[in-house]
């Protein structure tokens, strides 16, 4: 069996970053535990993965990061204590973390990039398809964007990504991709070329990269040979820049879903605000209270100059 045909089982979450955005309280607490409601971040993500059937789950970390692996862990004393209390509905969301996947660890060291992060990887994936999921990128759960993604790298081998138009104005922030239609729908794409952060006026479109992969494995050997890039780290998007260009019975070919979904960024300030404030808002055991107090709070806000 080749290794487009196998099934994709394991998912790679990077969880390496530093956090700076959100300094001081990233200080000492990862990025990826900040809470989001009442669940971190990386709770979400490792959710979907499990969600997607993916329950072999390698999260590259760094220093620090060891309340990482303490949440996905037993936590006996609390769980003794709310054992005791009868407090049934704060024990089971005590334990489902505990028991999501089969999650492993392995430290990235030196910070040089999602390329190298990704690379890290490589032991454990071995010869087989995987995910790579990145921590800032929350997805509703009502939009199965990997479950769609996985079906496609089923199809047609190679790799897979996934894009979501942004304003032309703001492509300097993300990879860029030139696609090209197929055969199969409009949100199915091939990749032809990657721009990594690049000029507004040099973008060859204004379909960005967001933190979604399935990987050929093709990619752990074309990173080894990948040089620094944008900022000194070895990126992910030349990796697939390089692998857009290759024979797909080499592992190559690129194809992308254009992402039309409900999607929540938390890696910003702003937007991690907006995230709260918005999955909040639809929760049932909050929103019904927390919505009239949201409206009452932004009705008597001060006009904004100009207004």
């Amino acid at each position: 069996m080749n290794a487009s045909s196998k099934a994709v089982t394991k998912a790679v979450i990077p969880v390496a970053g530093l956090g700076t955005r959100f300094l001081p309280a990233t200080k000492a607490t990862p990025k990826e535990m900040l809470p989001v409601v009442d669940k971190p971040a990386i709770q979400y993500v490792v959710e979907e993965a499990v969600a997607s059937g993916l329950e072999d789950i390698l999260l590259v970390t760094g220093r620090n990061k060891n309340s990482l692996e303490n949440h996905f862990d037993r936590a006996w004393e609390l769980e003794a204590a709310l054992e005791q209390k009868g407090d049934e509905l704060r024990l089971g969301r005590v334990r489902k973390s505990q028991v999501l996947g089969d999650i492993h660890y392995v430290r990235q060291g030196d910070p040089r990039g999602l390329g190298h992060a990704v690379l890290c990887g490589a032991l454990h994936v071995g010869d087989e398809p995987f995910a790579v999921m990145l921590g800032d990128d929350l997805i509703d759960p009502r939009d199965r964007l990997l479950s769609q993604m996985l079906d496609v790298q089923q199809r047609y081998g190679g790799s897979v990504i996934a894009l979501i138009e942004v304003d032309p104005a703001q492509v300097n922030l993300y990879g860029c991709a030139a696609v090209e239609p197929t055969d199969d729908d409009d949100d199915v794409v091939a990749v032809t070329d990657l721009v990594e952060k690049p000029d507004p006026a040099d973008a060859p479109s204004n379909l960005a990269i967001i933190g979604r992969y399935v990987l050929h494995p093709a990619v752990f050997e074309v990173l080894r040979n990948t040089e620094p890039g944008r900022g000194g780290e070895i990126q992910l998007t030349d990796a697939l820049k390089t692998l857009a260009g290759v024979p797909a019975e080499s592992g190559g070919g690129v194809r992308a879903v254009v992402f039309r979904g409900r999607r929540y960024d938390t890696g910003d300030r702003l937007d991690y605000l907006r995230t709260i404030v918005q999955l909040a808002s639809e929760r049932s055991d909050l929103g019904p209270e927390f919505r009239p107090w949201l409206r009452e709070f932004v009705a008597a806000l001060p006009p904004e100059d100009g207004e």
